[in-house]
């Protein structure tokens, strides 16, 4: 377990700022040259939890660049290169203070706001008399506000987000085609893959050039809930639970330790044997996603690795 990369404190040439978010660490750098490191953190119910997972840096990174290719024709993003399995180069942007949060299908969030009664969210209706992980008529956006670490990102409705200036209307449009475009294209690639994608997130930043591109990550087990589809059907019309690929059983496993990250609930202990499960779940999460077998990185020493990965990179 000691082989996870829980934080990180480089000081690489011309480096301007340093943002530490949930997961990722940003290096901000002279010529608008951001490296953005991905932790071993696991954030849940937006909390930090005390241990890394094994590798867990590292297939978020490489599912992103992959992903990132993969929906270039379609959406401009931020990313130049990846010179270690850890870490992203890329342009600096100014980001959006909104997460595009898309659903395809009554799960997670959704399902827990549908099951106390609630019809609406972030301002979108949803129809009477579905089950829990029904396909939703037309995709549906529900944005979030971008937390801090530690704390809770929040619903907010197109109309919110408007009123308050957080994003303006000419941009938010722009957000709302990129976010339905790129997930259009998303569950085109997880259908190839034998699977659904139920829901993601996608965060978007401008350049110094006034340009909207994808930053962050993409289509990941985090940032993503999958359904397999084979038996899909036939688990909804049976009432059985969905088989998914996501953090969705980091979660369940929390909740059943009756901890959903609310004021004076106590993370509970993560045993070594159960982070090592979680870290088999994320390769297979990878697998299955890409559809290509997992290489691990060496991580006899990951952030020696990482530092003189990044400082040959910018040496050129």
């Amino acid at each position: 377990m000691s082989n996870t990369i829980i934080d990180t404190n480089f000081n690489f040439p011309g480096q301007q700022s340093l943002y530490k978010g949930k997961v990722r660490a940003v290096y901000q750098l002279e010529n608008d040259l951001l490296v953005m490191v991905a932790t071993d953190r696991l954030s849940a119910f937006d909390v930090v939890m005390p241990k890394g997972i094994p590798y867990k840096g590292q297939i978020l990174n490489q599912i992103a660049t992959k992903m990132m290719a993969d929906t270039a024709d379609i959406v401009p993003n931020w990313l130049i290169a990846t010179p270690d399995p850890n870490v992203a180069v890329g342009h600096a942007c100014e980001p959006f203070k909104v997460e595009m949060v898309i659903r395809g299908y009554m799960s997670g969030h959704a399902a827990r706001e549908y099951k106390v009664g609630k019809r609406m969210l972030c301002g979108v209706s949803m129809p009477d008399g579905m089950k829990e992980n029904d396909k939703f008529p037309e995709p549906i956006i529900t944005p979030a506000t971008k937390a801090e670490m530690g704390d809770h990102d929040e619903d907010i409705s197109r109309e919110d987000i408007l009123k308050r200036g957080i994003v303006l209307e000419e941009d938010y449009v722009v957000l709302e085609k990129y976010t339905k475009a790129l997930f259009q294209r998303g569950s085109e690639i997880a259908d190839a893959r034998g699977l659904i994608l139920v829901d993601t997130k996608y965060e978007f930043g401008k350049t110094k050039t006034g340009e909207i591109v994808l930053i962050d990550e993409i289509h990941t087990p985090d940032s993503s809930r999958y359904f397999y589809k084979e038996g899909y059907q036939e688990r909804q019309d049976a009432g059985e639970t969905q088989k998914q690929l996501s953090k969705e059983f980091v979660r369940q496993w929390l909740i059943s330790k009756d901890f959903q990250g609310l004021e004076g609930q106590t993370v509970p202990e993560m045993s070594d044997a159960y982070v090592e499960t979680v870290s088999e779940r994320y390769i297979e999460l990878y697998e299955n996603i890409t559809g290509e077998p997992f290489v691990k990185a060496d991580v006899s020493n990951i952030q020696e690795r990482i530092e003189g990965n990044v400082l040959q990179y910018l040496k050129k």
